[in-house]
């Protein structure tokens, strides 16, 4: 018999966005979508995460192995991984040396810089070779984030890009505008199934589109806060938080449908944006 994973909700709903200047650099725009920052989502990593391969929910979304988006992002994790003990680091033994792999897949990603994007770390026994298995004396879960935890830092120091901004999708383009000025333009938004191509249709549960992961009592533009801030800089950001919160305070019209509902009312409950005032 299949083992059913939680609901999701279908990809196609109303979103609501916002677009302003970095107020740092007159020449980059930001696009955010506002009903995936002002959902109530929140990794649920060993509470409730189905997985994305059936069968196998202790490894989260951590099966696959995580591929480099360019020669900083493999420089950066290979510091990391240095820094890992064998009380962190469950596969020690058999990964320090060999970590990572050539992916052959046709649709293996295709951004980042042509030596490093079809490489990934990696998978061991049916996942990445560093998700610790339950029973680990050192803790089930990522190594490097473990590692980061335990030493002060923020895991987006010691992570591969895309795990640490999953599932925030940050795309990056040039536009040409009509009177002849070109701004960089970041969006930000949902890292939906639709955002691993083909095969995110095969994947077992992807989190963003299920209730069962939308039950943090914050919105995601502050329990993501430093993501955001290092994939948009410090001042897109501020401004960013500032937009989010009034929209909040205005209502949103178009809320994630993954968010929860009270029985008393129509609608996802708001997340509530607790903020410090001036003498408070």
């Amino acid at each position: 018999m299949r083992n059913e994973p939680p609901e999701e909700v279908g990809a196609d709903f109303a979103r609501e966005w916002v677009e302003f200047p970095d107020p740092a650099d007159p020449g980059h725009v930001v696009r955010a979508d506002l009903t995936w920052l002002t959902s109530a989502w929140t990794c649920v990593f060993g509470r409730g995460c189905a997985g994305v391969v059936e069968g196998r929910p202790d490894d989260g979304c951590c099966s696959h192995g995580a591929f480099f988006t360019d020669e900083d992002d493999l420089a950066r994790v290979t510091a990391a991984v240095a820094e890992l003990t064998d009380e962190d680091w469950q596969l020690a033994p058999a990964g320090r040396g060999a970590w990572t792999e050539e992916d052959d897949a046709e649709d293996a990603p295709t951004d980042g810089a042509e030596a490093v994007r079809s490489l990934r770390t990696r998978v061991v026994d049916g996942a990445c070779v560093f998700l610790n298995r339950p029973g680990f004396a050192g803790g089930s879960g990522c190594a490097l984030h473990g590692m980061a935890v335990r030493t002060g830092l923020h895991p987006l120091t010691t992570k591969p890009d895309v795990c640490w901004q999953l599932p925030v999708r940050r795309e990056q383009e040039h536009v040409d505008r009509p009177d002849g000025t070109q701004v960089l333009m970041s969006t930000v938004g949902e890292f939906d199934r639709r955002g691993w191509g083909p095969g995110g249709h095969d994947l077992h549960w992807w989190c963003t589109g299920s209730p069962t992961a939308h039950v943090s009592p914050e919105p995601l533009v502050l329990t993501y806060a430093a993501e955001l801030t290092a994939l948009l800089g410090a001042p897109a950001y501020a401004e960013l938080r500032r937009l989010t919160e009034a929209r909040l305070d205005q209502g949103l019209v178009a809320p994630h449908p993954a968010s929860p509902e009270l029985p008393a009312r129509r609608g996802p409950v708001p997340v509530e944006v607790h903020r410090r005032r001036p003498g408070v």
